[in-house]
Order: structure tokens, then sequence, then C-alpha cells
């Protein structure tokens, strides 16, 4: 029996290992089976190119538990060590790595976000263990070893009895970890961590009822067998090829990624790239709608099918991340910091081509089947229009799919609206206006007028359209974009012609003295010359002030305080009006304040602002007025 001290100059690296990563000590055990894994693949490897002469057979991963004994044991059949290679892999290069490790991060890491603690490899057994054994038989003709250690620097190397290739790794529990000790405790884990690992994982065995014999009697009982437990699937979706992948191999996948979700996912997007990096990976469009809130079940990286973390901040495009699926990469750096995976070179391609990728696939869905992707235009419109805004990539490729509804669903691209609309909605300044509705119920007396003229609305309700338009606007000089009820329809496309007023400008002068001694101030009181027949008083919001403070709502909109100002609003009187008239030659005040509160209010009421105690006097004003 061989004793000694494991070289490391930290006197005892065990408690630091313990209580630095304690908050994340169930890790132990995805990088105990990540190891195994490895050792199994490396074998299989060596026997394909000939160093290794043995069968590689069926090898599994086993995990067991030993509640009384307080022990758990993680056993593989793969490449196994010799006793120098146990010297040389755990006694040196394990514990150097822990300390280079602790060195480097054990100030900062907590607060810094590490992602992944891969390399912590065997010594993250430290954090659940008192004491730990390896056994194991290399698959050279070389005699088993056995490794003890008490979460002190000092260890024991033994030659040991065990006659089957691979490692068993026995765990002696500490006490402030046996919930460790508890099956449901390990199983949660190893579908956590391990779901997707490539080599087959047993823990326990599973009974399974045997179908039952055509020609059995009827008194015949169905006979059970005992099977293997195997908890993982080593072959996911991702790491096929789309060919080899149904529509419906797709879906099983996303219903395996999210066994809680009910609806199906509209789409995926299948990565596959080996050059200038690797990366792999599926990536679902759930139904979104408007809502922005963060999703609950979150993209899930991964590294050689090993789970990393649900949090992929920095590597997917931010406007991604309310997607759903898989990304592996064995190319992404783990053991930094979030702010340090951000300026990351490989990430940063990495992020890129994701969103080419997914502009690509749009682009080829909108082309395949236009009249599919339109009706599902309103559940993945919000992913689309903040990659718009965020990435400037997706913006520039985004012009050949990115709809744009009327309140009739009818869809255009920009271009498309752009040569529908320049016949009818160019204004006398040669500038094409697009007419919008952000509520076709709210807007619906605003929508009609701008339809009797002929003109085309559109339907644009995402929290982010006020953002959005304004970026359009930016790179279309000669476009504007116009919600339908921010002024009258003939102010909002100009036109040469000009409607005469009936009111002399004496007579509007008075006029408008008199409205706005019985209108709040809330109101800016505008006369305009209509058509006799068009509404007496119309409330519209000005587009620019509403605008800004929408977008201060939802974020940026660049004017401070914005977002708190008071709604302002228009108060439009057509001066051609027969109430016009008879506002203005009303000699009897109190009748002419009644009219004028009582127009007031029905325009509000257009608009859906009369409420509360201005509602209820409304409505007992008017059963009064048809008594």
């Amino acid at each position: 029996m061989t004793t000694g001290k494991i070289n490391v100059s930290v006197e005892n690296i065990f408690p630091l290992i313990k209580k630095f990563l304690y908050s994340d000590h169930e890790i132990f055990l995805r990088e105990l089976v990540s190891n195994g894994t490895d050792a199994t693949l490396k074998l299989k490897h060596l026997i394909s190119i000939g160093e290794a002469k043995v069968e590689y057979g069926n090898p599994v991963i086993e995990i067991k538990i030993d509640k009384e004994g307080k022990k758990i044991h993680i056993i593989d059949q793969g490449l196994g060590m010799t006793a120098d290679e146990v010297e040389k892999y755990i006694n040196q290069v394990a514990f150097s790595g822990a300390e280079e490790f602790l060195d480097k991060y054990k100030d900062s890491a907590k607060d810094s976000g590490i992602i992944g603690h891969f390399g912590l490899g065997f010594y993250s057994a430290f954090m659940v263990a008192e004491k730990v054994e390896i056994i194991t038989k290399s698959y050279k003709d070389e005699p088993a070893a056995h490794w003890t250690c008490d979460g002190s620097p000092e260890f024991t190397l033994e030659p040991a009895d065990k006659i089957s290739r691979g490692t068993e790794i026995i765990l002696h529990v500490a006490e402030d970890s046996l919930e460790f000790l508890e099956d449901s405790k390990i199983s949660g884990l190893l579908n956590k961590y391990n779901k997707f690992m490539p080599i087959p994982i047993k823990f326990g065995t599973r009974t399974e009822t045997l179908p039952k014999p055509e020609d059995a009697p009827e008194d015949y009982v169905n006979e059970t067998v005992e099977k293997d437990n195997i908890i993982n699937n080593p072959n996911p979706a991702w790491t096929k090829q789309p060919t080899e992948l149904s529509d419906e191999d797709y879906k099983s996948f996303y219903r395996e990624l999210y066994p809680m979700q009910f609806e199906e996912p509209l789409f995926n997007i299948h990565l596959n790239v080996d050059y200038p990096f690797n990366l792999t990976g599926i990536l679902y469009f759930p139904k979104l709608g408007s809502d922005m809130q963060i999703q609950k079940d979150k993209i899930q990286l991964y590294q050689n099918q090993v789970y990393v973390t649900d949090n992929v901040e920095g590597i997917v495009p931010e406007f991604l991340t309310m997607l759903k699926g898989v990304i592996d990469s064995p190319d992404i750096p783990l053991n930094v910091s979030r702010s340090g995976l951000q300026a990351d070179g490989a990430v940063k391609k990495i992020s890129n081509y994701i969103t080419r990728k997914v502009a690509d696939k749009l682009k080829a869905l909108f082309t395949e089947n236009r009249t599919d992707f339109e009706q599902k235009w309103n559940d993945i419109k919000i992913v689309l229009e903040y990659g718009m805004l965020s990435e400037d990539k997706f913006y520039e490729k985004a012009g050949a799919f990115v709809l744009y509804p009327t309140v009739d669903d009818t869809y255009f691209t920009l271009e498309e609206l752009k040569e529908k609309l320049k016949d009818n909605q160019t204004d006398k300044d040669g500038k094409l206006i697009v007419l919008y509705a952000g509520n076709k119920d709210a807007q619906h007396s605003y929508i009609e007028t701008a339809k009797e003229k002929g003109y085309e609305v559109l339907l644009l309700d995402s929290p982010i359209i006020s953002h959005l338009i304004q970026k359009i606007e930016g790179d279309n000089s000669d476009l504007r974009f116009v919600r339908v009820d921010s002024d009258h329809i003939d102010n909002l496309i100009k036109k040469d012609e000009n409607t005469i007023s009936k009111l002399s400008d004496e007579e509007k002068e008075t006029l408008k003295t008199s409205l706005e001694s019985y209108i709040p101030k809330a109101y800016s009181v505008q006369l305009e010359a209509m058509d006799s027949q068009a509404a007496p008083f119309i409330i519209t919001q000005p587009e620019f002030m509403r605008r800004m403070k929408e977008m201060s709502q939802s974020g940026g909109g660049g004017m401070f305080g914005m977002g708190n100002m008071p709604e302002m609003y228009n108060l439009v009187v057509n001066t051609n009006s027969d109430l016009a008239a008879s506002i203005l030659n009303t000699e009897d005040k109190t009748h002419q304040e009644h009219l004028v509160k009582q127009a007031l209010d029905l325009a509000k009421l257009s608009q859906n602002l009369l409420k509360g105690e201005a509602l209820t006097a409304f409505v007992k004003r008017s059963f009064e007025m048809i008594k």
C-alpha cells in the first residue's frame, strides 16, 4: 500500500471546495457522470483506431445508492486507470486544477455568475462526501487500484481485486448532504443534468409487463420482468441530421424537453455547423402572441450532451431568448463570468450565426408557404419585431419576411405596402402616409372614416410597435406612420384640396372662446372645416407625444420622464357641422354649456375615455333628454 500527500500548496483544499461551491453542490453528480462518459467515449475511440484490443460491448454508467451505508456508487465501464495513472491524474492533475480554479475565482466567481464548472471534475465529489474511494481497472493488462482520501491532503493507494474494466467511485456522504441518498433527489439530478448524455445511464430497475400471448387462456396472468431503468436518451434529436427527422420527431422531442407544455410549437429551426466552431441544436417557436413576459421554460445550453444552464444570455441573441429548445456547443467557454462571455470572440460568432440561421429559416418558411406563415404571424411577431430593434443583422434580412397586417386581415411586406399605398396615400408633400390602429374596437370609428376615403389601415398592436416604427421611419425618409386617431383624417393625409368653412374668421374666434370656457384644460381645441356630415366633435391624440410616451413606458424613447406625463388630447371641432352653428348661435349660456358637454362626452365615449363618475352623469343626462 502506498500513502502520501496530494501535492497542493493550499493546506486543506477540501473545505474551500465545499464552501466556495456550496450553492452549486448538486453538480458533483453531473461532473462524476460526465467523467464516466468521457472515459467510455475515449475507450470507444481507442478501440476504433486499434490502440485498445478489447471488446467495447454495451457499456452503461450505473448510479447506486446505499442508504444504510450512506454511500453513493458511480460505476462506469470505460477505459479505467492503472495505479500510476491514478497517481498522475487524481493526485496531481485534478487537484492542481482545483487549486488553480479556486485561486482564480474564489473572490469573484459567486458574483460574476460563472455559467458552468466543467473541469472541476473529480474533486467536486468532496462537496458532498467526507471520504471518497476510487476502485479502478484499466483496459490495459495491469492490476486494479484502490485509492482512498478522507478530505485531507493525505491519501492511500493500494492494489484492488476488481476484475472488470472501468472505474467505481464511492462517495461516503457527509452528514450535511444526506439528502443525496434519496432516490427522488438523485433521479431529479440525473434528469436535470444527464437526460441526454451519450452513454446510457442506469439508475435502479423497473418492472415491465409482458404482452399477453394470443393463445393465452382467459385466466392468464401477465408476466412481468425486471429491466434496467435507463433514465436518459443517448441519441437526442439535435445529434441527428435534419434529413433523419420528421415533423413528428421534432414535436416528440419538444414534448421530451418540456413535458409540462401542452401546446405544440409553431415550427422549429435545426442548427448544425462545424466551422468555424461546432454548434448543434434545435430552436422552437412557441405561441407567444403579444406577451413579452420572460418565459418559464427557456433554451437549454449543453456541452457535448451535458446540461450546463438555461440562462443563455450572451450566447443566444437576446430577442431569441423568448424561444425554446437546445443549443449544444463544445466551443462555448464555461468557466468565465457573463461579462467575459459576452466579450468572447467565439461566442459573438455563435450569436451572429444563430441570428443569420433564424433569419434564413424564416425567409424560407415565408417563401414556401406564405399562407401558413401569415396564419402564424400574430404568434411570432413579438420575437421578430424585437429582433429588428435589437439586432442590426436581423433587421437587414427582416424586410423579406416581416409582415404588416391590415385591420381586414390582409398582410404586406414593407415593399408591398409601399407599392399598394403610393397612389392613394401620398400627401401633398410627397410623403407616403401609413395609417395604423392599435386596437380595432377602440378606434373603430376612426378606421371606418379612413376606409370611407379608400385608405388602408394597418393593425399594429404589439407593445414595442412605437419603437419599431420610429426605426423604420429613420431608414425611410419618405415614409411616415400615423395612428388613425391622431388627427382628423384630412389632416393625416393632407391633399391639395381644402374644404371651405361656413363660419367667418370672426365667428370661429367667438366659437373657440365659448368652447374653451367649458372644456377641460387637458384638451387643446382646434377648429377644422370638414364635410358637414362628419362628426361635429372628434378627440385625437397627437402622434408624436403619444408615441414618445409609449416608448418611454416600454423602455427607451430618448425623452426623460415622458412615460409619467399626463395624456394629451386635441378636440377637433367641425365648423361646418350643425352643432357648431347651434353652439355659436345659442345665447342661453346654460344651454350652450349643456350642448358642449354632451358633445364632448359623446366624443370621449367613442375613444373609450368616458369612465366612472363622468360616465354615470352622462348616462343620467342622456336619459333626461329622451324623456
